[in-house]
This record gives structure tokens, C-alpha cells and sequence, in this order.
């Protein structure tokens, strides 16, 4: 029971920290990533990936290879490597809490 009440607790603490984080990600997502990967969606003919449909993990490993130039894309590495931790983890959870019904 114990190990419950700690889990909720913690839970509940990540929970408010993480959507504390979503009006900064919107921000950098409309100032940097909608030019061309959109808000929450992109044009038919777009050569750029949707970012709206992938989730939290896939979006902060992949910021944080540009970032770290582990992963190859002459555009997103300079973009990402202007990222701090917490503007990969903002972007990421930004993306992550776009619902079906709002894209």
C-alpha cells in the first residue's frame, strides 16, 4: 500500500511539472518547428515528417541526437543544437499531448 501512495505521489508531481511545460513548448514548437513540420499538420505535398503523430520518447531521443549530431540532417542539426534539455523535453511534450480530435 505504501509503495502505491508513493507511486501516485509521484505520478501526480510529474504530472503537473510536465504539463507546466506545454505553453513553453508551443511556443518554441510555433516559433521554430511549424515552419516546416506544422502545428498539427502539415500540407499533402510537405517533405518534412509529421511531428504531431509520434510520441514523447521517439521526439526527445531524436532531438537529442541532432543536438548531439549522433544523428545526421545538416538543417536539424543546426536547429536542435540550439535546443537546451528543457526546450527538447517542452517541444517533445508539446507534440505528445496533441489529441486525435485537435489534429
Amino acid at each position: 500500500m505504501k509503495r502505491l501512495v508513493l507511486f501516485l505521489a509521484a505520478f501526480l508531481l510529474s504530472e503537473s511539472s510536465y504539463a507546466a511545460n506545454l505553453f513553453a513548448g508551443q511556443a518554441k514548437v510555433e516559433a521554430v518547428c511549424s515552419q516546416c513540420h506544422g502545428l498539427k499538420k502539415s500540407s499533402a505535398d510537405a517533405p518534412f515528417p509529421r511531428l504531431f503523430e509520434r510520441d514523447f520518447a521517439y521526439l526527445q531521443m531524436a532531438l537529442q541526437q541532432y543536438r548531439d549530431k549522433t544523428r545526421k540532417s545538416d538543417i536539424m542539426n543546426a536547429v536542435a543544437g540550439l535546443l537546451s534539455d528543457e526546450d527538447i523535453d517542452n517541444i517533445a511534450a508539446y507534440y505528445d499531448n496533441i489529441h486525435p480530435a485537435s489534429k
